[in-house]
């Protein structure tokens, strides 16, 4: 993924939920937060602020079984119960240091535009669709895939310029798999939560 797509979803990201998710409607979830976490991002590029402005505002309405097991593909299936638990710890670990990095680089001048969407009655999955903007350069589609949950909607995926998060991370996961097996993709990826939170 391009640097400045992972620079303006991870605006998006941090800009979409940050109120109860179940008092709102998804796009106006994202709609009526997006200044909010803008203002903290323009002020404030620290990178544990930001990494504690996503474990607060961010996490809890991100639904991680279901992206790991969407990133992991028919390998899911092949994990055990402790193998898939700790593989869901560390690719939430990774979308929260890729993001945070990404956002400490050169996102304080970036704007979201979130698109309205009707949700009708009994529907359980909607995207929401934005366009992430910063100055000179071109306008990137950052759309989030939601489904309603008990505690409220959840995103399960995040595509950006029409390139899907968990199908990007499957390519990977998939290769990863083939040459080390499930526990070796585990230590892959803690080895680089590990980096990318010291670096």
């Amino acid at each position: 993924m391009r640097t400045v797509a992972r620079v303006l979803s991870a605006v998006g990201l941090m800009a979409a939920f940050s109120v109860p998710a179940a008092e709102l409607a998804p796009d106006a979830l994202v709609r009526d937060t997006v200044d909010e976490v803008l203002a903290v991002i323009k002020q404030n590029k620290d990178k544990r602020t930001l990494h504690d402005l996503a474990e607060k505002k961010v996490l809890p309405h991100f639904d991680f079984q279901a992206m790991t097991r969407l990133a992991m593909g028919q390998s899911w299936r092949q994990a055990s119960p402790e193998q898939q638990k700790k593989l869901e710890n560390a690719f939430r670990g990774l979308l929260v240091n890729t993001y945070t990095a990404a956002l400490s680089q050169n996102a304080g001048n970036a704007t979201v535009e979130v698109k309205p969407v009707q949700v009708k009655a009994g529907q359980d999955d909607v995207t929401v669709r934005t366009l992430a903007r910063q100055p000179g350069r071109q306008p990137i589609a950052i759309d989030y895939r939601m489904s309603r949950a008990p505690g409220g909607w959840k995103v399960y995926d995040v595509i950006v310029e029409n390139l899907s998060l968990v199908t990007n991370y499957r390519g990977s996961f998939t290769a990863e798999i083939s040459r080390s097996g499930i526990d070796g993709l585990i230590k892959t990826i803690e080895d680089k939560n590990r980096k990318l939170a010291e670096g």
